[in-house]
């Protein structure tokens, strides 16, 4: 972030930290958002994206998750994150 900010966008503001790939049978999955959470706190997004079929089915059929399959797992963890940066975004006077 403080390399991008300081040669390419020095207004850029990180909302958050974002799980991803995260497989909730895992225990090293839970292990490294445990501990991830515990070091940046409040920074880390609530929403956690899955690791899921459909989500890598998506990405080779070169279309995003809300239209390949948006009843799937991984599209409403998206929409969900969506919704919390809408509401993040809304604490900094709607600039998300």
């Amino acid at each position: 972030v403080r390399l991008v900010k300081k040669g390419l966008n020095p207004s850029l503001i990180m909302m958050g930290i974002l799980l991803t790939m995260f497989d909730k049978r895992n225990n090293l999955s839970h292990q490294v958002a445990d501990e991830v959470r515990r070091h940046f706190g409040a920074s880390v997004f609530q929403s956690v994206i899955p690791r899921n079929v459909s989500l890598s089915e998506a990405s080779s059929h070169g279309k995003p998750i809300i239209l390949y399959d948006i009843r799937s797992k991984g599209a409403q963890s998206y929409l969900e994150l969506a919704k919390e940066i809408i509401l993040k975004g809304g604490d900094k006077g709607g600039q998300a």
